[in-house]
C-alpha cells in the first residue's frame, strides 16, 4: 500500500516531486509508525464491516482500528468479538489490499482469544491497540501480544498503547505515571508501534469538552500532558517513540462562536473557493489548524472517526518541497562537522546540528507521505483526495 494510492498515477505524477513509497504490514516499524497517517476507527459491531474496511481502503485508508471498547457498549462486546471473527473471514476471502487492521481490547485476556478464534484470518491483524494504559496494565497487555503471535504463527504483532488514564493527567501522579509507562513501553520496545492520546478521557476528567472552535492546545490541562507526554516519551535521542495525535470529534455543521481559521489566500485559484467553503461548513477548519500544532508539537499522525478527517490529516502530512529542500541540505554529508547556511528559498537560516534531527524526522516522513512538487499545496492535495 502507498499513501495517496487511490489516485491515479497520472496525479500522482502531477503532485508530487518524490511520490509516496510502498510499504507493506512486514515493513520495519520505524516505517509503519510514521505511515500510519489517519487512523480511522470503527466500532466492532458494524454488520458491514468487512465492506467498510474495503470502502475506507479505497479512499486512501491506510491503517483502522476495530474498537471492542469505549465505542461500544459493555453488554455488545460478545457480540462485537463473534462479528469480527465473520468479518475477517470474509476479508480473508479475496486479495483486496487491506488497510493495517488493529483491535482495541479491553482485556489483556480478550487478546490470544480473539486470534484463537481469528484463526486463519489472523494473518489479516496488525497488532492491537491497549486502553487505559500504564504501568501496572501494561506489561499483562503486552505480554499477551507477545503470546498472542507466538501462539498464531505471526512475524509480529504491534501493540499501541493508550495514554488516558487519570494518573497521567493528574499533577501530583504524572511523573511517576510518565516513568512507569516510560519503563513499560522500553521493554517492550520492538512490539510498541506508536503511543496514542486519549485526549477524550483527559477532558473527561474535568467535565471538559473543546468546541470546533479550538484546538486540544487550546485547553491548557491537555496541552500540558501533551507536552509531558512528548518530553518523556518522544525524544529524539534515539529512545523515543512515535506519539499520535488527539482525535478530532467534529464533523457536522453547527453555530459558531468565532471566524472560520482557513485563511482564504490558499484558496483563491478558480475553482477551490468552494472547497474552502465546505471544510469551513464542516467543521474541519479546526481539524487542520489542530493538524499543524500536532507536528509543531511532536506529534506524527491521528485519531480519526470519521472518513471526512481522513484526506485533510494525510494532505498535510506530505512534506513541502520547501521543507525536502531544507532537510536535504542540512543532512548532506560534507556538512556533518555543522555549520550555518541561508535556505535554497532564502527565507531561514539552516544551522546543521540543532536542526539536525528534525531534518531526519522530515525525510523519514517524505518516505512515506511523498513531496510535493514546488507549485503544490495542500489545496492542490486536498482536492485531489477528496475527487476519489
Amino acid at each position: 500500500m502507498r499513501h495517496f494510492g487511490h489516485i491515479s498515477p497520472t496525479v500522482r505524477k502531477d503532485l508530487f516531486h518524490q511520490e509516496p513509497a510502498e510499504f507493506t504490514g512486514a515493513s520495519p516499524a520505524r516505517t509503519l509508525a510514521a505511515a500510519l497517517g489517519a487512523t480511522l476507527y470503527s466500532p466492532a459491531t458494524r454488520p458491514q464491516l468487512a465492506r467498510d474496511i474495503r470502502k475506507q481502503a479505497g479512499r486512501g485508508v491506510v491503517s483502522m482500528v476495530l474498537c471492542l471498547e469505549d465505542s461500544i457498549s459493555d453488554g455488545d462486546v460478545a457480540g462485537a468479538e463473534e462479528n469480527l471473527v465473520r468479518q475477517f473471514a470474509e476479508l480473508d476471502t479475496d486479495d483486496t489490499e487491506l488497510p493495517l487492521l488493529f483491535i482495541r481490547v479491553r482485556t489483556p485476556e480478550q487478546i490470544p482469544d480473539l486470534v484463537r478464534r481469528l484463526g486463519a484470518a489472523a494473518h489479516l491483524l496488525s497488532g492491537f491497540v491497549l486502553p487505559k494504559f500504564d504501568e501496572s496494565s501494561g506489561n499483562a497487555f503486552l505480554d499477551a501480544v507477545a503470546q498472542a503471535e507466538a501462539a498464531g504463527g505471526h512475524s509480529r504483532l504491534y501493540a499501541m498503547p493508550v495514554l488516558e488514564t487519570p494518573g497521567l493527567l493528574h499533577l501530583e501522579t504524572r511523573v511517576e505515571t510518565l516513568a512507569g509507562i516510560s519503563r513499560t513501553v522500553n521493554s517492550h520496545r520492538e512490539r510498541v508501534l506508536a503511543l496514542r492520546l486519549g485526549v477524550t478521557d483527559f477532558c473527561s476528567a474535568y467535565g471538559l469538552r473543546r468546541t470546533p472552535d479550538m484546538t486540544a492546545y487550546d485547553v491548557q490541562i491537555v496541552a500540558g500532558v501533551i507536552a509531558d507526554v512528548v518530553n518523556v516519551l518522544s525524544r529524539a535521542d534515539g529512545t523515543g517513540f512515535t506519539v499520535t495525535g488527539p482525535v478530532w470529534e467534529y464533523f457536522r455543521s453547527q453555530q459558531r462562536l468565532f471566524k472560520p481559521q482557513l485563511r482564504r489566500s490558499p484558496f483563491l485559484e478558480e475553482g477551490v473557493e468552494e472547497l474552502r467553503t465546505a471544510l469551513i461548513e464542516h467543521d474541519l477548519d479546526g481539524l487542520l489548524r489542530e493538524i499543524e500544532l500536532d507536528r509543531a508539537n511532536g506529534l506524527l499522525g491521528k485519531t480519526c472517526i470519521h472518513p471526512a478527517h481522513v484526506t485533510p490529516v494525510h494532505a498535510l502530512s506530505v512534506v513541502s518541497h520547501e521543507e525536502y529542500c531544507d532537510a536535504e541540505d542540512i543532512l548532506r554529508p560534507e556538512r556533518g562537522g555543522g555549520g550555518v547556511m541561508r535556505s535554497a528559498y532564502t527565507n531561514k537560516m539552516n544551522e546543521v546540528k540543532p536542526h539536525r534531527a528534525w531534518a531526519e524526522r522530515t525525510m523519514q516522513r517524505a518516505e512515506v507521505f511523498g513531496v510535493a512538487k514546488e507549485e503544490v499545496g495542500f489545496v492542490d492535495l486536498l482536492t485531489a483526495g477528496l475527487q476519489v
